[in-house]
């Protein structure tokens, strides 16, 4: 009997098979190829400098100081969505849901800046973190409850979730809008500013990286040196290995997805009370999709999450600069992103896996 072998055999590596400086080393050549493609594709279809093209995009993002802050704000933001599916991810729990419940979140903290606007403020503030992170945990624990008394399908409860909490925001916008017609809120409290968060040393944006970066550091304990998170891991690789050691797998995921709803509920929070004081249907601007290719990419590690988040946000930033200084469709910087994003995606599989040859072809076997 005969039967053609193939030139290349694709074998999965084990876990600590490949030296860290060689995935970094195999990330960085992706990296240069990516720039590489980008400068031919440039070239081919604006004639332009591809290193004009990549100056301008370094400095759409760090060009003055108010630019960085604004990029530091936008990784801190998307790090804290990527941080809080994270933990059902590490369960094997696909919450698709986290744009849903940043915006219930954040719709917890206008409603409770219009209307209460005459607390003090301190206590107004004290009242919109709890209803943001109670809104943002319950929001995640209803999918999490069907999922462990019905095994339902966790993707797409998720994923509905989110046009859910898009409509209910598009009522509240038309109820409270200012002035009537406009179809917008506008600015909650402007003149009085209560309910806003503290600035700290005169940036606007200080107090969210400072409350992301805690986040972070508890996330990354929480995951790895606590039982609970112990727990949630051992279920998203086994669920029988979790029951025979008594790990109660129901109560695992409800509580997981209520932490995941509650750390997207202090992002809500920082949008409506730290920065944007104003609630609309695309607050959250697509990023609790964007998070989970952030969560992916750095592995489910929380410290691998801040370069992710930077890098996703600089690519976003720097193609809109190219937009605005080149006068280009704004799909051509889209086009460099999806560019450089395929190779960095596309280096995870060489790292993962190896492709070795496996001899000549049409050899006979019997």
């Amino acid at each position: 009997m005969k039967s053609r072998r193939s030139f290349f055999h694709i074998a999965k590596r084990k876990d600590d098979e490949l030296p860290g400086w060689k995935a970094w080393g195999i990330r960085a050549i992706s990296l240069i190829l990516a720039l590489l493609v980008c400068a031919v594709v440039t070239t081919l279809l604006t004639g332009l400098n591809p290193v004009s093209v990549f100056t301008t995009m370094i400095d759409g993002a760090f060009g003055t100081s108010r630019r960085i802050w604004i990029l530091m704000q936008n990784v801190a933001i998307l790090l804290c969505i990527s941080l809080a599916v994270t933990p059902a991810f590490r369960m094997r729990f696909w919450n698709i849901g986290a744009e849903g419940q940043v915006l219930i979140s954040g719709l917890a903290a206008a409603s409770c800046m219009i209307l209460f606007p005459n607390l003090p403020n301190w206590l107004l503030i004290l009242i919109m973190c709890a209803a943001s992170v109670a809104a943002g945990a319950v929001w995640a624990m209803i999918p999490a409850f069907f999922k462990a008394k019905w095994n339902t399908n966790e993707t797409l409860f998720t994923l509905m979730m989110n046009y859910v909490a898009m409509q209910l925001v598009s009522y509240f916008v038309i109820v409270w809008e200012v002035p009537k017609g406009s179809g917008k809120i506008g600015i909650i409290n402007q003149n009085t500013e209560a309910g806003w968060l503290p600035v700290i040393g005169g940036q606007k944006y200080l107090l969210t990286i400072i409350v992301v970066l805690i986040l972070t550091a508890y996330m990354y304990v929480y995951l790895n040196y606590t039982k609970h998170g112990y727990e949630l891991t051992v279920v998203g690789e086994s669920e029988r290995t979790a029951r025979y050691l008594n790990i109660k797998t129901g109560r695992v995921i409800v509580r997981t997805l209520m932490l995941s709803g509650a750390i997207c509920g202090v992002a809500g929070l920082l949008l409506v009370g730290g920065t944007d004081h104003t609630i609309t249907s695309t607050i959250a601007d697509g990023r609790g999709f964007t998070a989970v290719m952030v969560s992916w990419l750095a592995k489910f590690n929380p410290a691998g999450m801040i370069f992710a988040s930077l890098l996703i946000v600089f690519l976003s930033r720097g193609a809109n600069e190219i937009s605005t200084i080149f006068g280009l469709n704004h799909a051509f910087g889209d086009i460099l992103t999806g560019i450089i994003l395929f190779f960095i995606i596309g280096s995870e599989f060489f790292i993962n896996y190896q492709i070795r040859l496996s001899g000549r072809t049409g050899k006979e076997e019997r």
